[in-house]
This record gives C-alpha cells, sequence and structure tokens, in this order.
C-alpha cells in the first residue's frame, strides 16, 4: 500500500492505493504553509479507510514549492557561478541574460578558470591550481557556502568540475555544490543556469524534506518518502536534496502518468484542468513527451529535461466577463468555495458558467439569478473554444487524438472537444496527479556525445545506459528491475568523425519495495474493502 499527494495551487490532492487499485482519495484546501494541507490530507485518507500507519509503504509526493520559490524569487541562496572554461569561454559571462532580480537574489558572484574539455573529451587547457585555489580563498572571504560548478562540454568528459569540486569541498567544510555535468544536457550556458538554479535551491531542500519528514512522523507513518521528478519518475528524499530543480513541472507530469494508469492509454493527449490553469501534455509510450527546446524556468533558459506541457489560464476558478466571452487568466483560486457566486460569494467564475447550464450541481444555483443565458452559453462555448485550441497546438499531427480530461476542472468540459477523436472521463480524474505520484518508479538519464567510428553503436549505447542506471539507483531504484525506457539518437553531421549525440533514461521500480505490487498482502483491512 502506498500513498500519493500531489501539492497544487488550490488543492492538495491524496490517495491510497492498494496493489495499484485507488482504495480512498480526497481533495483538501493548499494552506499558505503547504505542511498543514497535507496532513489534513492524510488525516482523510487514513481516519476514512481504517488502514494503520505500519500497512503503508511508501509516500510519494509531487509538490511546486521549488517552482514557485524560483518565480517567486524566495528561499534561495546566494551563490557562486564557477566557470572553467578560460581561455576561449569568458565571452557571455555566466548569468549574463537573467532577470535583474533573479541574479541579485544570488549575488551574482561569477568565477572564470582556465581548463575545459572539447566536444571528443580532450583538454582545451590545463587547470590552473593557483587560480583554483585564489577563487576558493575569495569564497571563504566572502562566506559563499553555494557553489555551481560547470565546465565546457563536461557532459563528455567530467574530470574538470569533479577537480574543482573536490579542492572546494576540502577548503570549505559543509559547502553544498552542484556540478552541471550531473544536471543538464550539452549547451554550456543552459546547462551553467540550471545548476544555477539547483544550487539557490538546496538550502530550501534540505528544509522542505525535513519538513515532509515531521508531518509524515507526527503522523505516525514510519515508511520511506520520495518526491516526483518532472519526467514521470521518482527521487528518494537524499536526491531531491542534491537535485531540488529536478522537480520543476513534477505536477503536470504527475497528472499525465495518473492519466495514462487511470485509462490505459499510453498515446493521448492530456487536459489537466485545475482552479487557475489547465496543463496540456502528450502522452508518448506512457510517460510525458519531453520538451526538445531550451525551457525558461522564472525567466531563466536551462536545457535540463523537462515536460512539453502548455499552460492555459483556464480553470475552475477562471473569472469570466460579463458576456462570457473571455474567460481568464486571472483566477480566484483556492478562493472559490467563499468567491464564487454558487457558493455565497461576488464574482462570476467558470465553475458557476458550468452550474448554469446545468451540467453539473454544484453550491447553490439561486446565486446565480443575476447571469444570462446568453453569458453562460458564451462562456461555455469560450471553454470549448480554448482548450480545442490549445489541443491543436500539441498535437503531433492535424488527425484528431484521444484526450483525457483529468483534473478537478475537468467538470468545465460540458460536451465534446473538436479536437478530440474520443474524449476520455476515467473514475477518479480528479486526483490523477496524486495518483501518477503513488504509480511512479525511479529514473535515470544521460546523455553522451559519442563517435561509432571508434567506439561501435552497442558499445557507446551500453556505456551511457550503464551511466543512466547508476543514476537510476543512486536515486532509489532496485537494479534487478531497471530497464531501458528511451534511446535518443541524433547525428551530429559537421563534427569530425560522425559524432552522435546519444541520450538514454532509464526506469525502475523502487528498490525498498521490489516487488511487493505483485506480492502485496490479501488482508487488507481497509473499511472500504470490508464494505
Amino acid at each position: 500500500m502506498r500513498i500519493g499527494i500531489d501539492v497544487g495551487g488550490t488543492h492538495t490532492d491524496a490517495v491510497l492505493l492498494a496493489n495499484n487499485q485507488v482504495v480512498a482519495s480526497t481533495k483538501a484546501l493548499t494552506t499558505a504553509d503547504v505542511l498543514t494541507g497535507i496532513t489534513n490530507a492524510l488525516d482523510t485518507i487514513m481516519v476514512e479507510t481504517g488502514v494503520s500507519e505500519d500497512q503503508i509503504e511508501a509516500m510519494m509526493i509531487g509538490t511546486t514549492q521549488f517552482t514557485n520559490a524560483v518565480v517567486e524569487r524566495r528561499e534561495l541562496s546566494r551563490v557562486a557561478a564557477v566557470r572553467i572554461c578560460l581561455p576561449s569561454g569568458a565571452g557571455l559571462p555566466p548569468m549574463v541574460d537573467w532577470p535583474d532580480d533573479i541574479a541579485d537574489a544570488l549575488g551574482r558572484h561569477t568565477y572564470m578558470l582556465t581548463g575545459g574539455m572539447q566536444y571528443d573529451g580532450w583538454p582545451m587547457a590545463e587547470l590552473v591550481d593557483s587560480e583554483i585555489d585564489a577563487m576558493i580563498v575569495d569564497l571563504v572571504r566572502q562566506g559563499i557556502s553555494n557553489v555551481a560548478i560547470s565546465s565546457v562540454f563536461s557532459p563528455m568528459n567530467a574530470d574538470p568540475e569533479e577537480y574543482v569540486a573536490v579542492k572546494v569541498r576540502a577548503a570549505i567544510p559543509g559547502v553544498r555544490i552542484t556540478q552541471s555535468h550531473s544536471m543538464g544536457r550539452l549547451g554550456l550556458m543552459e546547462r551553467e543556469n540550471a545548476a544555477l538554479l539547483n544550487t539557490a535551491l538546496l538550502a530550501f531542500a534540505e528544509r522542505v524534506v525535513d519538513a515532509f519528514d515531521d508531518a509524515m512522523t507526527t503522523r505516525g507513518l514510519k515508511c520511506p518518502m520520495f518526491v516526483s521528478q518532472n519526467d514521470g519518475t521518482l527521487m528518494n528524499s537524499s536526491f531531491v536534496k542534491q537535485f531540488p530543480a529536478l522537480t520543476f513541472a513534477s505536477g503536470p507530469t504527475n497528472s499525465l502518468r495518473g492519466a495514462c494508469k487511470l485509462t490505459g492509454l499510453t498515446d493521448a493527449i492530456v487536459v489537466d484542468i485545475g482552479g487557475t490553469t489547465s496543463d496540456i501534455g502528450v502522452l508518448e509510450g506512457g510517460f510525458p513527451r519531453e520538451s526538445n527546446v531550451v525551457i525558461s524556468v522564472g525567466g531563466v533558459r536551462t536545457n535540463f529535461r523537462m515536460p512539453d506541457i502548455m499552460a492555459v489560464g483556464l480553470g475552475g476558478g477562471s473569472l469570466v466577463s460579463a458576456d462570457g466571452k473571455v474567460i481568464g487568466p486571472q483566477s480566484v483560486g483556492h478562493r472559490l468555495v467563499t468567491e464564487g457566486l454558487v457558493f455565497g460569494g461576488n464574482t462570476l467564475t467558470a465553475t458557476d458558467l458550468v452550474v448554469g447550464s446545468g451540467a453539473e450541481d454544484i453550491g447553490d444555483k439561486a446565486g446565480l439569478s443575476a447571469v444570462s443565458g446568453e453569458t453562460i452559453a458564451n462562456g461555455i462555448a469560450t471553454i470549448h473554444r480554448m482548450l480545442d485550441n490549445a489541443i491543436d497546438m500539441m498535437k503531433p499531427n492535424s488527425d484528431p487524438v484521444p484526450v483525457i480530461l483529468v483534473g478537478g476542472g475537468a467538470v468545465l468540459v460540458t460536451g465534446g472537444l473538436k479536437a478530440a477523436s474520443v474524449l476520455h472521463r476515467p473514475e477518479n480524474a480528479g486526483v490523477a496527479n496524486a495518483i501518477g505520484a503513488a504509480i511512479a518508479q525511479i529514473g535515470g538519464e544521460s546523455e553522451r556525445l559519442v563517435s561509432y567510428s571508434s567506439l561501435p553503436r552497442d558499445q557507446a549505447i551500453k556505456a551511457v545506459t550503464d551511466e543512466a542506471t547508476e543514476r537510476a539507483v543512486d536515486a532509489g531504484a532496485d537494479p534487478g528491475t531497471i530497464r531501458v525506457a528511451e534511446i535518443d539518437e541524433t547525428a551530429i553531421p559537421y563534427m569530425d568523425e560522425g559524432n552522435t549525440r546519444v541520450r538514454v533514461k532509464v526506469i525502475g521500480d523502487i528498490a525498498i519495495l521490489g516487488n511487493a505490487a505483485s506480492n502485496a498482502n490479501a488482508n487488507t483491512t481497509s473499511k472500504k474493502e470490508q464494505n
């Protein structure tokens, strides 16, 4: 048995799964401190089912806290940006294109060192110990204990980053370090940016994970905790403390994985409608389609893996114009239950439109007495038009595709969608995100430039796969269950020796659970099953 929790902007959703089947679910309002909402959801689940704490084998959490910290410029630590790139890589310094407010929050501490590698793994220049020592002296002088180290083509050869990291750790006890090769892909500046954001969140990540652990302890849960990554997989507590940035966009990813579980469809468009936004993503082979372009997080360009998600300002709490022809992007969010007309408030929202159309019985319809039928009809048409347009933009081609509606706001779709060949509304769709968190496995990924002329293709792919497997095991995967989920090969014809960019993604079961799902205790004592 496992618990999945997803913390959204409006609701904190929780589910209890036994043998991968939903036993109970709940939606609690997200609280300002986040943890109270999580505790409330846990209390509801445990009381409703009567399951004892020692029956829970694991808890999985999807959280937006780290994304919000970057977007809101809070809880960010001062970070030293160390780039190993001289003599040729100083033209565009670290954070050169960052918004001023977030660059100021990190402190704009930059250091350029001689060294780095060529694309083929050979040294561009030798490291200079005197430069490294001078940089460390300045770090100590300024009291900086968070360091992001980036080197030219470090995914090909990480030795320069490793060397500098060892010297920094020896000189500064307790220093927090992110090496860019462990975070981003090829492309120095975007990879460096990803490492910088991750490093800025490391101290915050320790506090968040410890708080999650405290919430579990308070509730009497002694099982391990895992946190959702943005590729549809999980990482254990210690891994989260090292790589909090890997949680960016994990909420929509959980919804896609949950939609896959609820419908059995591995290839479809998923529309996750919440209280503020509708997130549209693409399922390919049961996992979210990854974006192949540079992704901006809080105005900062990054190149580490991110799902291809389109966010539309349409949700259950979205504000509606007087004529119903404009909806969102502003929303009352979690205040819907007090500000919406059907809840006795004074704000016309998208939820009010659905109630007014007769499609749903939510709140008190008498609150809509001043809203005309024309406004309601216009509003319903606007909702469907907005979603059809967004789905068309995400489809791989012009043909209609299966569409899965999930999220608490899925009730906004009262009819069919022109862009959908089939429209699926699965049971428990309102908590698909929590289900996606609960069923997730552990993943690992690695990327390298290889030359098939100097190393046979099968050996090259095996080397990259072994590296991805090592990362998955570090994140908590059972080595015996790991399988290759994706191999991406891209030829680089303009480089010597026919170089190819190889990216491998692997997934595996959680190590501490092993094959428990197939051998689960048949004597589950939940009240729901007894009934």
